[in-house]
This record gives structure tokens, sequence and C-alpha cells, in this order.
């Protein structure tokens, strides 16, 4: 579980791709401590677990699935990522939870600036659209954000100027492609009705 706080960037130092289409990433992290392995880490949001870390890399592997339903099967080396731990028990839930499980990939309609701020519209995918609503929460790359509005089939965030300095959010533009990952409360609640 993760609170959608970006902790840090980190830097793809390589992927090696394997026979059966899956990938082992390098990722250079500067983590104190050092991820244990076994640990969890939300690599732009989605949950990979640490095989090993070293001198500010670590290494995780990705399966087929998880690189055909997210935008790490088009990562390369030198691209910044964002960065979070999973939440230890006692942690501050500074965001909402997400589970670093990504819903499917969406893509960035529009980036409006002006002067500091920054309104990004982005299209969801049809069967999502029922979990997303103004004001309620959805993470794009692991970034925990609020829906300043809603009009089918887009949503749009706010990007404070603090995410912009400390996130992949930066370099959103028109056409790129996000992980999404719906609010885990609206999905639970849709089970109950």
């Amino acid at each position: 579980m993760f609170s959608g706080i970006v902790e840090r960037l980190g830097r793809v130092e390589s992927i090696e791709r394997d026979a059966s289409g899956g990938a082992r990433l390098q990722i250079l992290a500067s983590f104190e401590p050092p991820p244990a392995p076994g640990a969890s880490v939300a690599v732009n949001g989605v949950c990979l677990t640490v095989e090993r870390a070293v001198e500010g890399v670590f290494h995780a592997s990705a399966v087929p699935e998880t690189l055909r339903r997210t935008t790490l099967g088009g990562l390369v080396p030198g691209e910044r990522v964002n960065l979070e731990r999973a939440l230890r028990l006692g942690d501050e839930l500074g965001g909402h939870w997400v589970q670093g499980h990504v819903d499917a990939v969406a893509r960035i309609q529009s980036v409006r600036r002006t002067g500091r701020d920054v309104l990004v519209r982005v299209e969801i995918p049809e069967p999502l659209r029922r979990y997303v609503a103004g004001r309620g929460s959805l993470a794009l790359d692991g970034i925990s954000l609020t829906v300043a509005s809603w009009e089918d089939p887009c949503a749009a965030v706010a990007l404070v100027p603090y995410t912009l300095e400390h996130t992949i959010a930066s370099e959103y533009e028109e056409g790129r492609d996000v992980n999404l990952e719906v609010d885990l409360i609206a999905r639970y609640l849709e089970r109950l009705a």
C-alpha cells in the first residue's frame, strides 16, 4: 500500500529483456537506507518487488503482463521515474490509498500552463469512468491527485509547483501515456451496492 506521495525521482539505469517477454530493471535511487530484498517500491505507480539493492541502485523484475498493462514496457535507460516505498504502519497518509495496481494506461489530452499553475486533462478509459468524480482521488504515475473537474471522458487535475518540481509531472504533454489507478474506495463502494 502506498500514499501517492512520491518520495523521490529515480533514473532507469538499464532494462534487460528476457525470453519470456518480461524485463529486469535497474533503477538509480538514493534511498537511505536502501530497500531490503522483498520490499515493495512503486515505480511510476507500479508496485514492484525489490530483488536486491546496492550502492544507490535497486533491481526489480516486471512480468510480461505488467509491461503490457502499464507504461513500464516503454521505459528507456536514462528516463526519470517516480518512486515511493510502501507505507509502514504508523506512516502519515498524505495522499490517498494507492495500491500500486495500475488499472489502465490513460492518455493526456491537454496541458494548460498559466503562470505557475498547470491543469492537465487526461482521458479516462470507458470502463473506469464510473470510478471518477469531481474532487475525488486518482493516481497518475503513482502521484496522488484530486480531480478538479470531470467532463466525461476527461478528468482535469491541477498540479501545484511542488508536484511539478518533485515528480515526472513536469514532463507531461499532450499525447503522453500515464499509468492510471482509480480510487480504491470507489471500487469497494461499488461492490457493496
